[in-house]
């Protein structure tokens, strides 16, 4: 359990999520915890008794897919720069921007397409291996869309990493 050193089911939720930003995200997507209301935990909370609340009795397997979901998410993430050069070789990639309508406006950012929340099917049925970079203004909620459609079988979907801003700053302001 070397890996895992670094997490123990003593912790709290908040030093969880300290250490592993994406533990949030990996325990809804596999074990639908965390993710509302109803499946919820407090920050407070140690990861022992979160899992207790749930009913996930192998706990060593929790700490192993919370960290193995942190090397995931960083797989899944691209630099702006190689955003950029598969854009300027042509690279197929559908680049579609995920931020709220009042950032949208704030900040345009024209080399994306807007996230179609309205009709997300014509989405799904994209072929399972498009290349789809998600975009948004850091890099945090694209990173959760991307992940989102990994689990319904994507195999190709990144963020980019920093966002928007990131972009920005390492591409300059041509968006």
């Amino acid at each position: 359990m070397s890996e895992t050193a670094a997490i123990t089911p003593e912790m709290t939720m908040e030093e969880v999520m300290k250490a592993f930003p994406s533990a949030q995200r990996a325990l809804f997507q596999r074990y639908h915890v965390g993710g509302c209301s109803a499946c919820g935990f407090q920050p407070t909370d140690t990861l022992a008794q979160v899992c207790k609340d749930h009913n996930l009795l192998d706990v060593p397997a929790v700490l192993r897919h919370i960290v193995h979901s942190q090397e995931v998410d960083a797989k899944m993430q691209r630099s702006p720069e190689e955003v950029k050069g598969w854009l300027e070789v042509d690279e197929p990639l559908r680049l579609i921007d995920v931020r709220m309508p009042a950032e949208l406006e704030q900040e345009p950012f024209e080399l994306a397409e807007v996230l179609d929340t309205q009709n997300n099917q014509k989405y799904m049925e994209l072929p399972k291996d498009t290349r789809i970079v998600f975009v948004c203004q850091n890099g945090e909620r694209s990173l959760d869309v991307a992940a989102y459609f990994a689990g319904h079988g994507f195999q190709n979907v990144h963020a980019l990493r920093g966002g928007v801003d990131a972009w920005r700053q390492a591409v300059g302001s041509r968006a």
